[in-house]
């Protein structure tokens, strides 16, 4: 099962009392083994900083939300998604119609390897643990059901394919950026929030840049805001708005 995801992003009422009670906040969602929150200063005058706080939890990320709002802090924006499994995933009966294709040898131990390599990879989509980079960011997006261009109306093979491609494009990056898609449909305004970790923001750039030309940006996909932070200790974003000395 997921977990859930919230994205906060927040104007700070400057040299205003009450910036402690929202690191003590974080730092006690955080005791829990299985919770991870990511602060982060915000580039660009939208917002002060933001937090990504994900955990198993639904409850405690509700408590986390409000008692930082209770602070002095106003959400700019907000986005509520959980953890999830692509069901564009290729499966054993995928790999191994390919590997038949292929002409390939042992193809039982291909497919042992094939399904250890699946089990880190679903594993790690639905209890991530969120590497140390220097930058964050985040944008919602949702596919379009705009007549004559409605993914919803494509055969479920014909979208597969086509999402196979876009993730050989994201795969360009391992190593540059991790990626984490969780799921909103049903639960925000849009369908799933992209989180991109880096170090670069060069990196950041370009893969949303070269994803673009893919058809299922291109001619498909829907996007709102986009937010790009430096990540750093909640103390450290707290002191850069003015909410705690440093």
């Amino acid at each position: 099962m997921g977990w859930g995801v919230t994205h906060l992003l927040l104007r700070a009422w400057r040299g205003q009392p009450g910036g402690q009670d929202i690191a003590d906040a974080v730092a006690e969602f955080a005791a829990d083994e299985n919770s991870q929150v990511i602060a982060f200063s915000v580039l660009g005058a939208r917002a002060d900083f933001g937090l990504m706080a994900l955990g198993p939890d639904v409850d405690a990320l509700d408590r986390l939300t409000k008692r930082v709002l209770s602070g002095p802090a106003d959400a700019v924006d907000s986005f509520f998604s959980l953890t999830e499994l692509s069901e564009y995933t290729s499966t054993e009966n995928d790999e191994r119609a390919r590997l038949e294709a292929e002409g390939a040898e042992d193809i039982d131990s291909t497919l042992s390897a094939f399904r250890e390599r699946m089990a880190a990879y679903q594993e790690a989509r639905l209890h991530p643990n969120l590497p140390d980079k220097r930058l964050i960011a985040f944008y919602p997006m949702s596919k379009t059901r705009t007549p004559g261009a409605n993914w919803y109306e494509l055969p479920f093979g014909e979208r597969k394919a086509m999402m196979r491609g876009h993730a050989t494009v994201g795969r360009k990056y391992a190593g540059r950026i991790l990626q984490l898609i969780t799921g909103s449909t049903g639960l925000d305004d849009w369908e799933w929030g992209v989180t991109l970790l880096a170090d670069d923001p060069v990196a950041i750039k370009e893969i949303v840049y070269e994803m673009r030309f893919d058809p299922v940006s291109a001619t498909y996909g829907e996007f709102g805001p986009f937010w790009v932070g430096l990540a750093m200790t909640i103390e450290q974003a707290l002191s850069r708005v003015g909410l705690l000395e440093a």
